[in-house]
């Protein structure tokens, strides 16, 4: 298929919409609030039209949280071992001129699932910016861990990690102690050392109260040590990265994070724009369907 199309990553608390060129390249962008927790799927057609009033009339692609059971409709996701081309043959056509591209399912001895992530991971690897044997993070509050091979998605992992410090932070005995910010040092990587390789994390979670009670660590560093606990664990959770490389599509203070923790661990960091990758993927999508999104 050849033509301009919008590309629409739809989150669970944000939107970001790109319309491309023919060629893939980014003619105009529209980020906003309108994740899929402010809509009702009745509110989807409204929703659509206001986007084309903002980035003219041409085909719609939406990858993301709208193709889940709490989105616009469910679209079944496509297994693992997972390429290109078996998304493009999972795209379910919702409207006129309008498709939902399939997620990823992992089955077997583990289960998990993911939507969106497995179009930055590929798109990156369409795009140059990474190589078809790749070992992909990305961070957020459900950090996915995404191995290719040969331009397919054989495995993933999902970790809780964001959710998990939003939660102590606003909720239960570490609320109040949680709320400076995190940054990247001694404190912080004093809590990737504790938690990588933890088998007591949840041990290690309380410590994080009586090391302030006990005057060995200052309530401002509190939040660090407990961020650097989750990452450490995180992290730590995926093997021995000397070595080797992890391709972090992130950007801002959360990459600055993984970052150091990864090299704590001896891995080498390669970052990845991931709305780069993100219209890569989308762009190389459009081109693999039969014919016109509707």
């Amino acid at each position: 298929m050849n033509g301009e199309v919008i590309a629409v990553d739809w989150g669970t608390t944000n939107r970001r919409a790109y319309r491309l060129a023919a060629d893939g390249g980014v003619l105009a962008t529209v980020c906003d609030d309108r994740g899929i927790l402010s809509l009702a799927p009745a509110d989807y057609p409204a929703a659509v039209a206001a986007l084309r009033a903002r980035l003219g009339e041409a085909p719609l692609l939406i990858a993301g949280m709208a193709g889940s059971t709490r989105g616009w409709r469910e679209i079944p996701y496509v297994d693992a071992p997972a390429d290109l081309a078996a998304l493009a043959g999972g795209v379910i056509h919702v409207a006129r001129d309008v498709a939902i591209v399939p997620g990823v399912a992992l089955r077997g001895s583990r289960h998990d699932v993911m939507r969106g992530e497995e179009v930055q991971a590929l798109g990156a690897i369409t795009a140059g910016l990474a190589p078809r044997d790749a070992l992909f993070c990305q961070p957020g509050t459900h950090d996915k861990w995404i191995t290719v091979a040969d331009a397919r998605i054989h495995r993933f992992a999902t970790a809780m990690t964001g959710e998990l410090f939003a939660l102590l932070r606003t909720h239960g005995i570490l609320s109040g102690m949680l709320d400076a910010p995190v940054v990247d040092g001694a404190a912080f990587r004093d809590g990737v050392a504790r938690g990588a390789g933890a088998t007591d994390l949840l041990d290690a979670m309380f410590e994080v109260r009586a090391r302030v009670l006990l005057g060995t660590l200052a309530p401002g560093d509190a939040a660090s040590f407990a961020s650097g606990v989750l990452i450490g664990a995180d992290v730590g959770a995926r093997g021995d990265l000397a070595g080797g490389t992890v391709h972090l599509l992130a950007t801002g203070a959360l990459a600055a994070l993984y970052t150091a923790a990864i090299a704590l661990r001896g891995g080498r960091v390669v970052a990845i724009d991931s709305a780069a990758a993100f219209t890569a993927g989308i762009h190389a999508l459009h081109a693999l369907l039969p014919g016109e999104t509707a």
